[in-house]
């Protein structure tokens, strides 16, 4: 009976990254959910500004009434609003991106430039923010900073923390980027076909 077996020659040569693909893609994939969810509760945030918004100038403007504590609600709700969505907009790709030659790329190519981004970018610039606000930060929580208003709100220490927030979810969404990016650029033909055609499975590599 003759063999079946693929010639030396013409067997496709397996990709290094498939012996770590699968739990990477996994840390991926709770990555994404993780952004997905989180963004999805934090565009209530808009609802609730607009809501706070219309009640601030409803009361000054028609009763006479200002009220400092919740002129700075605003900002927190602007805040928290940016903070929390940063991961699941960059998951979504909506940041603003610079093309210059981008979009006329393979997504092989584009693979590489992203993982590029993210390596000498993205994730450097999120540990950089960690980094250089860390005591900023501290030291607020340390004196458990309020507003300088003495009827303002004494949580000032929570809206610097978002700071670290901000760093933490874009490093974590950028890890994840970098590993889908991974997944294109390295890993066998017929995988990155199968994430192209069908990206319900584009994070299921056989």
């Amino acid at each position: 009976m003759p063999s079946t077996a693929i010639p030396p020659s013409k067997a496709q040569p397996v990709s290094p990254w498939r012996s770590v693909a699968p739990a990477a893609q996994a840390v991926s994939r709770v990555i994404d959910e993780s952004s997905e969810r989180l963004g999805r509760a934090a565009a209530w945030l808009s609802f609730v500004l607009v809501l706070v918004v219309g009640f601030i100038v409803v009361l000054r403007y028609g009763f006479q009434i200002g009220s400092i504590a919740l002129q700075e609600s605003v900002m927190y709700i602007n805040g928290a609003l940016f903070v929390l969505g940063a991961g699941y907009t960059l998951k979504e790709q909506g940041h603003v991106r610079v093309d210059i030659f981008y979009s006329r790329l393979e997504p092989r190519g584009k693979a590489l430039v992203d993982i590029l981004g993210a390596l000498l970018f993205l994730l450097p610039a999120a540990v950089f923010i960690a980094v250089s606000s860390w005591d900023y930060v501290a030291v607020a929580w340390r004196i458990r900073e309020g507003s300088p208003e003495t009827s303002g709100l004494p949580f000032v220490f929570l809206l610097k923390s978002m700071i670290l927030v901000l760093a933490a979810l874009l490093g974590l969404q950028g890890l994840s980027e970098l590993i889908k990016s991974a997944t294109t650029a390295f890993a066998a033909p017929a995988d990155v076909k199968r994430t192209l055609t069908n990206p319900e499975k584009s994070m299921k590599l056989d």
